[in-house]
């Protein structure tokens, strides 16, 4: 053996695991565990308060300045890696985590179904997975311990069939002072309470040892032993999912249990509760949370069980009286389905007890291209690559089908998804933000799902044997538009296709701009115009000449001056303004000891590269005609633009060819000369 390398004991030891395994596994008597309620009161929890409480374990950010809403970060996936994480919804998640909150606190929600309705793909199905999984790893430590009982009679092991909370075995009168214990050692916000009663098995094993005793409480007791086990939704335990299926199939024991028809031979009686199997999904999720997938597809008979369970915290089993649960119930639906509920009087209770939140797409864009880049952000190996903007163009596109028309008449629905993302946007401001939710009825509960983004992205991947950027996805999408079976009106299917084409110029504009920065960034050439503009500004604001490196005086150039500052709009009449607040600016840097640069001011570095660009633009010209091109001068200006676009802003080799390339046909078309009218 090497005794260099650690033993398994070690290894266990060192990692902690041994200690985690022993109080994971622990077991003991019930005044034994009488004793560890009366350190941690928090054993007494009901399930909603655990899940509030798991909730908030992991922790949220605050609102602010860019976040007006909390942040809670459990749906980020902290357990998965990020695998599932939810983006963009935070103000549909703090709705759900207040609700959740008002049923901890016994307010009301406690007895209602929680209903998350909002379009497919919206991210449903993901919030209630990170619930469950969040239950499931909150049992496994130390904050989240949860715990149950096992009759031991006569040699036989029998356990409590849905896990009840031992504190259940306490007759009524003891209840309300250990209740009362508890109030004074709690210091949560809710109020600890022990509700309901045991179920059939318990009930029938306390009355079989009650009788052998003469009802003597304590020697009924001694037959416990309570244990901690953990919430898993593989073993069906804490946890149930239920999916309805087709009318002729569903059977209302698949929510309630049945009879163990094996076991009625056994015990004699079908009445007899160890013959009846306490399985189903309502059994499973006590001291947890259940699932409703398509929770509205549910037959009527269902239905009314499930008012039951959220009403009254009670089942109606086959052959038994009214069984105790203790559970969070969450469903979720889509659009189609809500609508028929509310214009179904027959299903009025149903929506008494429901409490519905809505969860709308992504209508930032950020938050949607982060859903992408989950899924595409990092190229494999041998796979083509994204060149820059791809995820977000598609996004933007994805976004502009969810938003309404702006309620501003200046405003263009590309400007309202600019500003929904942070960006700025001339003559609107953060102001307008608040303004145009408010005014939206129904934004993001509509439009495109992200599904469909997301399977025209693979496709434009698989199609390609380079780079894939967005004028690829752009024409997949609109290619899958002509068969999308989402889409059954052409009119919305033609405004999808023009809101495709708003997302091309957006492109295009970006690319652009990234084309003329790549031009335009020779640092000493900018230098060189800075030095010459601010001399010449210093001279025409002093009304002194302007002296060259000779020492030879002349007057300040007012054409290059003019020439830079109408490059960012400065009016002829605004001149000596721009010029007087350019002067005091480079006053206060010299004034702090440092040397002024120009890239200090943004809208002087973007008015002198403007005009580097506007004096090379030749360059552009030339990538028109690079196939005839053989000047190896032209030729080294092309590559020097490529290799600044693939180092300042990302691209490879054929992403910055196509980009370049693409901008100087734009270039050409809008700089072409107009034709001369011929003559009659």
């Amino acid at each position: 053996m090497n005794p260099t390398r650690p033993s398994l004991s070690e290894l266990a030891r060192e990692s902690g695991e041994r200690e985690r395994a022993r109080a994971l596994h622990w077991e003991g008597s019930f005044d034994e565990y009488l004793g560890l309620v009366e350190e941690r009161p928090a054993l007494a929890r009901n399930a909603w308060q655990r899940l509030y409480d798991m909730i908030v374990s992991h922790g949220s950010v605050p609102p602010g300045p860019e976040r007006p809403l909390r942040h809670w970060t459990l749906f980020d996936d902290p357990e998965g890696g990020g695998r599932d994480a939810v983006f963009g919804l935070d103000a549909a998640l703090d709705e759900l985590v207040l609700t959740i909150r008002a049923g901890a606190r016994g307010l009301g929600p406690e007895r209602r179904v929680l209903l998350l309705h909002g379009p497919v793909g919206a991210a449903k199905s993901t919030i209630a997975r990170l619930l469950k999984r969040g239950l499931e790893h909150y049992s496994r430590k130390d904050e989240g311990a949860i715990y149950t009982f096992d009759w031991h009679v006569d040699g036989e092991v029998i356990p409590s069939p849905m896990h009840q909370d031992p504190l259940l075995l306490l007759p009524a009168d003891a209840r309300l002072s250990v209740e009362a214990r508890l109030a004074r050692r709690h210091r949560g916000e809710y109020r600890l309470a022990i509700q309901g009663e045991l179920d059939p098995v318990s009930r029938h094993t306390w009355r079989e040892l009650s009788r052998r005793y003469d009802g003597d409480w304590e020697k009924v007791v001694g037959h416990v032993r309570v244990r901690r086990f953990e919430i898993s939704e593989q073993d069906r335990v804490g946890i149930g999912t239920f999916q309805p299926k087709d009318e002729k199939n569903q059977d209302s024991t698949e929510l309630t249990g049945d009879l163990n028809f094996r076991k009625i031979a056994e015990y004699g009686s079908d009445s007899d509760p160890r013959a009846f199997n306490f399985d189903g999904e309502f059994n499973v999720a006590n001291r947890g949370m259940l699932e409703f997938i398509e929770v509205l597809k549910l037959d009527m008979a269902f239905l009314y069980d499930l008012l039951g369970a959220t009403q009254e915290h009670s089942i109606k089993p086959k052959k038994f009286a009214q069984t105790s649960i203790d559970e969070v119930i969450l469903g979720h639906t889509n659009e189609p389905e809500y609508k028929k509920l509310a214009t179904n009087e027959l299903m009025e209770a149903f929506r008494d007890r429901t409490i519905k939140i809505d969860v709308p797409y992504n209508v930032r864009v950020q938050d949607e291209q982060r859903i992408y880049e989950r899924s595409f952000g990092r190229s494999e190996r041998g796979w083509p690559t994204l060149a820059p903007h791809t995820l977000e163009t598609a996004a933007l596109w994805a976004v502009l089908t969810r938003l309404e028309e702006p309620t501003h008449a200046n405003m263009s629905l590309l400007q309202k998804a600019r500003l929904y993302d942070g960006q700025a946007v001339q003559g609107f401001g953060p102001e307008h933000v608040a303004d145009l939710r408010a005014a939206a009825r129904r934004e993001g509960m509509g439009g495109i799902s992200p599904r469909y983004v997301q399977d025209r992205l693979a496709q434009a991947l698989v199609r390609s044997e380079g780079s894939v950027d967005a004028f690829d996805v752009l024409e997949e999408i609109e290619a899958g538009l002509r068969h999308h079976s989402l889409i059954s009106n052409e009119e919305t299917r033609r405004r999808y296709v023009q809101l495709a084409g708003t997302a091309r110029e957006a492109y295009e504009q970006i690319l652009q701009e990234e084309v003329q920065a790549a031009i335009a960034s020779d640092a000493e050439e900018l230098d060189r115009l800075c030095a010459k503009y601010v001399d010449n500004v210093r001279a025409a604001t002093l009304r002194e000449p302007v002296l060259d490196a000779a020492g030879r005086a002349s007057a300040p150039d007012e054409r290059l001056m003019r020439a830079i500052e109408e490059r960012i709009e400065i009016p002829e009449a605004r001149k000596d303004d721009f010029r007087a607040e350019l002067m005091n600016f480079i006053a206060g840097v010299q004034r702090e000891g440092r040397t002024f640069q120009w890239r200090e001011n943004a809208r002087l570095a973007r008015a002198l590269e403007h005009k580097v660009f506007e004096d090379r633009r030749d360059v552009i010209q030339l990538v028109s005609v690079v196939s005839t091109v053989v000047d190896p001068d032209a030729r080294q200006k092309i590559r020097v633009i490529q290799d600044r676009l693939m180092r300042q802003f990302g691209y490879d080799e054929l992403s910055a060819a196509r980009a370049l390339s693409h901008v100087a046909g734009l270039f050409a078309r809008t700089h072409a000369p107009k034709a001369e009218p011929q003559a009659a």
